[in-house]
């Protein structure tokens, strides 16, 4: 019964002697979303103020050298991202002459979900003015809006925006939005469609066309 205690204790002191930084460099560069202070703490066996010190050093240290890349805290944890100055080198790469931004249409919608959430289709459509189905339909697909819950009054799902939002914004939390919700209409002020309950359309639907209830956004929208 010792000796699988032995090699346990053998591993945590392997981690535990490594040199912290590359370390940490090691470990954030396999990560698929924001690793926070607790996790990476346990994951190479150091307190969690030492590897809160780690990582501003390294962060620092990476802005102090001009790299091409930056270590943030995001959506509560650290991940690597590439620096803004760059992008347009990073967007020829990885797009090579493809489209994959949201639309006007669907950032509008985001938009409007992220400052008046949760908040139901209608609501969104009203605020906007031109039926919504499809874009969220476009915004639940990539991941960037989810459900939450019923409005008790009319029975209508509820929207709001989901970690990955704050994670692709680069944000901390919702706290950090650019004060904007003022110049948008209150959600009580708006009247939601009758008949709400269930979606109109199917959130696993293959997405032809995210704009396709948009399509008289130019007319009816100033």
């Amino acid at each position: 019964m010792s000796e699988p205690a032995t090699q346990a204790e053998a591993g945590l002191s392997e981690v535990a002697a490594l040199d912290l930084r590359p370390a940490l460099e090691a470990v954030l560069m396999v990560v698929d979303e924001p690793a926070t202070e607790e996790h990476l703490a346990k994951v190479l066996d150091r307190p969690r103020r030492v590897i809160a010190e780690a990582l501003r050093e390294l962060a620092d240290e990476y802005t102090a050298q001009g790299r091409g890349f930056e270590l943030r805290l995001v959506a509560g944890g650290w991940r690597y991202y590439t620096r803004p100055a760059y992008a347009a080198a990073v967007e020829g790469f990885v797009l090579d002459g493809q489209h994959a931004r949201l639309t006007q249409a669907a950032l509008e919608t985001l938009a409007v979900v992220a400052y008046r959430q949760p908040v139901s289709r209608s609501r969104v459509s009203a605020v906007r003015g031109v039926n919504c189905d499809g874009v969220m339909r476009t915004l639940l697909q990539r991941g960037l809006v989810e459900e939450a819950g019923t409005e008790p009054e009319s029975g209508a799902i509820l929207y709001r925006t989901t970690n990955y939002f704050l994670e692709r914004m680069g944000l901390r939390g919702l706290e950090e939005l650019p004060e904007l919700a003022p110049f948008l209409p209150e959600a009580d002020a708006v009247e939601g469609e009758s008949q709400e309950g269930v979606p109109s359309f199917d959130p696993d639907a293959p997405d032809t066309d995210a704009d396709v209830h948009d399509s008289s956004h130019s007319q009816t929208e100033t």
